[in-house]
């Protein structure tokens, strides 16, 4: 069989809440299809809940097939039934056979469906919620490539959210030259493999070229779809990953050495860092933070360790080939890395990645620093009780403000100012809270402020009411606000299961114009997120925190009603509070060691 310039191999795992777009892929690789110069292999394993639609005239199926994908037409090549996607036996088996049937000079492999950086992809539903894990796809990978006898790929992609991560670039380095991946939640129209149509065209095109052809048609195909703000894609040299481990094993050395003394500008730093896959809820937070931010900002606060954080920068750069940003994105560097901000939410199976263990190393030690912090040097304001406390209204809102105990500022890592409506009962129904850094605080004064509005969401029969976590990006004109949600589906009739769902929309800061957003599913089994897929006579309710009396609280939804989970029609509006409510104010300093002083207020709204 001649060799063709391009096999592309596609592991679709579409037997999950994401199928419906994976599908739609599946539509966009057949308008391209395979030619004279190049390859579609497919395999694609349905589901049998979420989507009965056609593609390339094949009727709706269930488990997986393998496909020869043509133009506008698939062949099936083989039924593999009720196939198994997260064992990386089935991903070996897929890429061998993949390259013995369809040889080629160069090859790309991509694999589509949920992503949650290093604990890995997928969540095969017929499979009992099974996953690929980084391990898993790195020795599934290479097993598929010495049987087929191929050396390396030439491209390894995530169709995926959150995997352009330090650490699933260091582990995949070994079995591909270039990777593209998201740092950020991806839309559920992921990538517009039409892209793939330069291959056809131009059997000559290099793996960059191909990388920056597929960057630009998911830009492209984020701004028709208006997702543009929000998205990172990144192309990624992973010939040059020797280099970034030797660096960041050297930057974790350092940091662990005098991890004493640079624990406070490590805490600092960490909450003023940009972070993906965020939620208000740390339980279903990824902890994964911009690595290229992160390291800059450590080597300028902490001088000694400039000479590491600048190797480090510089060999992220060499990496780092194309990007793709959106509005509340732009200060993406293309990795991220797992830096939970305390130990309560670290993985312990974090521990066990792959060429990772300088990093682990520095957070165990960073996380014991904080554990010690004397009790005189944990927060605490200047005056006892909220007598210290200065609350103004303005016509822009509300701010409160306390002054610090100077013996404790130094540790301060951010400020959160929350805000909710106290109930007759004495509960407090939260509606928000927004953050600021250490920095701050060196003034020896935490503040917080408040504009006295709410979100209200409709569906045009009905309106509710939702909590916001809101990050902002002055720089950059936008802010990014996470609204935790719950979805129905129209099967729960009994309202006692639901999907966590993740809001995420842009605002521009100005007018508070919303430009972006986005409804992700929360993936339990993964840690993951992927685009929500709702019918649309389903439920969706957005969540509130609510704390009683005793001081214990949960997440609630903020009605009975709901609303219709048809969700292009969903209105989202920042209306203002109702005068008369009894509001709470609630200003709380956090160290690097999770410690924490809280100063409060109450007022009736204006």
């Amino acid at each position: 069989m001649e060799a063709k310039s391009w096999t592309v191999l596609v592991y679709s795992i579409a037997d999950t809440d994401l199928e419906p777009f994976l599908i739609s892929d599946v539509g966009e690789m057949g308008a391209v299809g395979t030619t004279d110069a190049l390859n579609i292999f497919a395999l694609v394993d349905r589901s049998d809940s979420y989507s009965d639609e056609p593609v390339l005239g094949l009727p709706d199926w269930t488990g997986g097939k393998l496909l020869q994908v043509g133009q506008g037409t698939a062949t099936v090549v083989e039924d593999l039934g009720d196939v198994d996607t997260g064992d990386p036996a089935v991903l070996a088996d897929f890429i061998a056979t993949g390259i013995e049937l369809n040889p080629a000079q160069h090859y790309a492999l991509i694999i589509s469906d949920h992503g949650a950086s290093w604990p890995g992809v997928g969540d095969d539903g017929s499979a009992g919620g099974n996953v690929l894990t980084l391990a898993e796809m790195h020795s599934a990978i290479a097993d598929g490539l010495e049987r087929a006898g191929v050396a390396q790929l030439d491209l390894l992609g995530f169709d995926a959210c959150l995997m352009a991560t330090y650490e699933v670039a260091s582990e995949l380095a070994p079995v591909a030259r270039r990777m593209i991946a998201s740092q950020e939640l991806e839309p559920g129209h992921g990538w517009d493999y039409r892209s793939l149509a330069l291959l056809a065209e131009r059997p000559d095109t290099d793996v960059d070229e191909l990388g920056r052809e597929i960057l630009n048609g998911f830009r492209d195909q984020a701004k028709a779809e208006g997702t543009a703000d929000s998205i990172t894609l990144h192309l990624l040299d992973l010939t040059m990953m020797p280099a970034l481990d030797s660096a960041m094993a050297s930057f974790a050395t350092a940091i662990d050495e005098r991890v004493a003394a640079v624990a406070p500008v490590l805490g600092a730093t960490r909450a003023d860092t940009l972070e993906f896959g965020r939620s208000p809820d740390p339980v279903e937070s990824t902890h994964m933070a911009d690595l290229g931010q992160l390291v800059a900002a450590i080597g300028v606060e902490a001088l000694d360790l400039a000479p590491q954080a600048d190797q480090v920068t510089r060999a992220l750069n060499d990496v780092v080939l194309a990007s793709v940003k959106g509005r509340s994105t732009l200060g993406a560097t293309g990795l991220s890395i797992y830096f939970p901000e305390t130990e309560e939410f670290l993985s312990a199976e974090y521990a066990n990645v792959v060429d990772n263990s300088k990093w682990s190393e520095m957070l165990v030690g960073y996380y014991r620093v904080g554990s010690e912090i004397p009790a005189d040097s944990q927060p605490r304001f200047a005056t006892s009780g909220d007598e210290g406390t200065v609350v103004e209204l303005s016509d822009e809102g509300v701010t409160i403000s306390a002054a610090l105990d100077p013996a404790t500022v130094t540790n301060i890592a951010y400020t959160t100012v929350s805000y909710g409506v106290i109930l007759p009962d004495g509960s407090i129904t939260y509606l928000g809270d927004e953050r600021t850094t250490g920095s701050d605080t060196a003034d020896g004064t935490a503040t917080g402020f408040y504009d006295l509005t709410i979100l209200r969401m409709s569906d045009g029969l009905d309106e509710v009411e939702a909590y916001v976590s809101i990050v902002w990006d002055h720089e950059a004109g936008v802010a990014t606000i996470s609204v935790p949600m719950a979805y129905y589906s129209p099967e729960d009739v009994s309202g006692e299961t639901y999907q966590d769902v993740l809001l995420l929309i842009t605002v521009e800061t100005d007018t508070f114009k919303i430009i972006d957003e986005t409804y992700y599913a929360y993936n339990e089994t993964l840690g993951g997120y992927g685009e929500l897929s709702t019918d649309p006579t389903g439920i969706i309710v957005p969540e509130q925190y609510t704390r009683t009396p005793d001081g214990s609280g949960t997440w609630d939804a903020t009605s009975d009603i709901g609303l219709y989970a048809d969700l292009d029609d969903i209105e989202l509006t920042f209306v203002p509070l109702e005068s008369g409510l009894n509001l709470w104010l609630e200003l709380t300093v956090t160290d690097f060691g999770g410690n924490t002083a809280t100063a409060t207020a109450q007022i009736t709204t204006p």
